[in-house]
């Protein structure tokens, strides 16, 4: 049978519930055992599909089509884990589920209430993830305890023990140990009290990790551990750390993961944590440091963009190189270009969206990038971006763009597929998920994958016109990678002879990232970054004794 391993948050928001159980999550994968991660969230909302990426930051993607919350993206990246639909769950799912089951009859007239019912569907939503292939189902309750929405949550999960056994329910409760200047001290109050709220609810945790910006001493855990009626060993310190893949060392190195083993009866055994350490110590080592811009609409928000971010690091990681993000909004076309906002950049990127707000900036980008040879990689809508932008500037297809964005366009070099407007006719759907595209030899991106088929995620509604693509390739830019059948346009861009790095997929390559294996597009777009960024370094003459130069010192900023 699965074990089943629950995280709450209590005292603050944005303590780091997600990152805390998929750091977990990769230190029970080092010792052996196959894991599997859950999201519960708590908002009405059927999934983030439609909710505004200011207020929930990206809509992370599954290989199912699954529109899941970002740390679904995390999961991912700690354990290296594809995870679909069922990885996460809102009230608002569940509510519609329960509710469907009413009107079928399901529940033979009875009245539906809280509990059983919601609380019921609640746990089964947790226990289809425990299936035979499975031997820890970690599952993040989203929220705060004392949220009033997410009370069926912790009542379902406070039933699941006696459900399933009580040797196969682990709590964790994660919280913030906050330290006070005036008195110098660290106060456990908040911990107290939000442990108190949750035992309210019948739920004793078996460890609390606490948040804090410095380590927890001795004293304050025992402290803890004495008023809140957990085991000192149960008690974690998690500081912050310079990088997020550091957190999985600091658990350890408290001994998290040796505790939950012993009280779920896991394998005596230690975790492999070799390849893990090496991860961090190239993250250490990348100090060469490259400028790329992003740009977008939602750069005050920088969770809208949290696993291009990620990738960027990643792309980093594997070539010794510090990615510096340069958050450039997209709005004003024309001061991106007249300012010289992108003058000192090393690459762009520009990211998917919606709507037509910000776009002419990012075309304006993509030109600045295509004529400056400043390497370049578009997601999404950055793809139809760079078709656009070729287009109107070398195709001379005068007023070209997207349907989306203009729907008296002469020329809609971005449009519905003549299927996908019957079916937004009647009432709309995009293509979510993975789909296979082929890679033409002798292209960037075939070279970048290594392989000719490729699986990447998709979320968009609009493509690529093929009634345009003949005159835009006879113009210079390839169509590197189309659907098997070669009607669906993947990827776009420029020759090498034409441009240092130029690539731009309508899909969202981000997602499939790993702070270990970078994903090929990122990877190479650093690359390139890092070698222009090189160029541009002036370099002082060599030494007699001197094997290289040594750059020269970067200008003090002005003003």
């Amino acid at each position: 049978m699965a074990k089943h391993i629950f995280v709450t948050g209590g005292v603050a928001s944005s303590l780091g519930k997600g990152l805390t159980a998929s750091s977990l999550g990769r230190l029970l994968k080092c010792r052996g055992l196959r894991v599997t991660m859950q999201k519960l969230d708590p908002y009405i909302n059927f999934d983030p599909g439609t909710m505004n990426p200011f207020q929930h930051g990206e809509v992370f993607v599954t290989d199912d089509g699954g529109e899941s919350d970002l740390d679904l993206g995390h999961y991912e990246r700690f354990v290296d884990v594809a995870l679909h639909r069922d990885s996460n769950a809102t009230t608002g799912s569940i509510y519609t589920t329960v509710l469907a089951k009413e009107r079928r009859g399901d529940y033979l007239g009875a009245t539906v209430q809280v509990i059983p019912h919601i609380t019921d569907e609640i746990k089964e939503r947790i226990r289809r993830l425990a299936t035979d292939d499975v031997d820890v189902v970690i599952t993040e309750i989203g929220g705060t305890v004392g949220d009033i929405e997410i009370l069926p949550f912790l009542e379902a999960i406070r039933q699941f023990r006696k459900d399933v056994g009580r040797e196969n329910v682990f709590y964790i409760h994660v919280t913030l140990v906050p330290f006070i200047g005036p008195s110098g001290e660290q106060k456990t109050k908040p911990t107290q009290h939000s442990v108190t709220e949750l035992r309210s609810r019948g739920i004793q945790p078996d460890a609390i990790v606490c948040r804090s910006d410095r380590p927890i001493s001795t004293r304050l855990k025992e402290k803890i551990s004495k008023l809140c009626d957990v085991p000192e060993e149960g008690i974690v310190s998690a500081i912050d750390t310079p990088n997020i893949y550091e957190i999985p060392l600091v658990l350890h190195d408290e001994g998290l993961d040796a505790y939950i083993g012993r009280v779920l009866g896991f394998p005596a055994g230690e975790a492999e944590l070799g390849p893990w350490r090496n991860l961090v110590s190239r993250v250490e080592r990348s100090t060469t440091e490259v400028r790329i811009g992003l740009v977008g609409k939602y750069v005050n928000l920088p969770d809208a963009y949290l696993s291009v971010v990620e990738a960027l690091k990643h792309g980093g990681y594997a070539s010794g190189a510090k990615v510096i993000i340069d958050w450039i909004a997209s709005e004003d076309a024309e001061g991106l270009l007249a300012e010289g906002r992108l003058h000192d950049l090393d690459g762009i990127v520009v990211p998917g969206g919606f709507g037509v707000r910000g776009v002419e900036g990012k075309i304006a980008a993509v030109t600045y990038a295509r004529e400056h040879k400043v390497p370049f990689l578009g997601l999404c809508l950055g793809l139809q971006c760079a078709v656009i932008e070729y287009s109107r500037n070398v195709v001379g297809l005068a007023g070209a763009n997207s349907s989306e964005f203009d729907h008296a366009t002469p020329h809609p070099v971005i449009d519905l597929m003549d299927d996908q407007r019957e079916v937004e006719n009647k009432g709309g759907t995009m293509r979510l998920g993975a789909y296979p595209a082929v890679l033409r030899p002798d292209t960037i991106v075939r070279e970048a994958y290594d392989t000719e088929v490729v699986y990447e995620r998709h979320r968009h509604r609009y493509e690529f016109n093929p009634r345009y693509r003949r005159r835009l390739e006879e113009n210079g830019l390839r169509c590197s990678g189309t659907s098997p059948d070669d009607r669906l346009v993947e990827f776009v861009e420029l020759s090498r002879s034409e441009h240092p790095f130029f690539v731009a997929t309508q899909a969202h390559p981000e997602f499939k990232s790993r702070p270990n294996r970078a994903h090929p597009l990122f990877r190479d777009l650093v690359k390139a970054a890092l070698a222009r960024a090189e160029s541009r370094t002036p370099r002082l003459p060599l030494a007699d004794d001197d094997e290289e130069g040594v750059p020269l010192p970067a200008p003090e900023p002005v003003g």
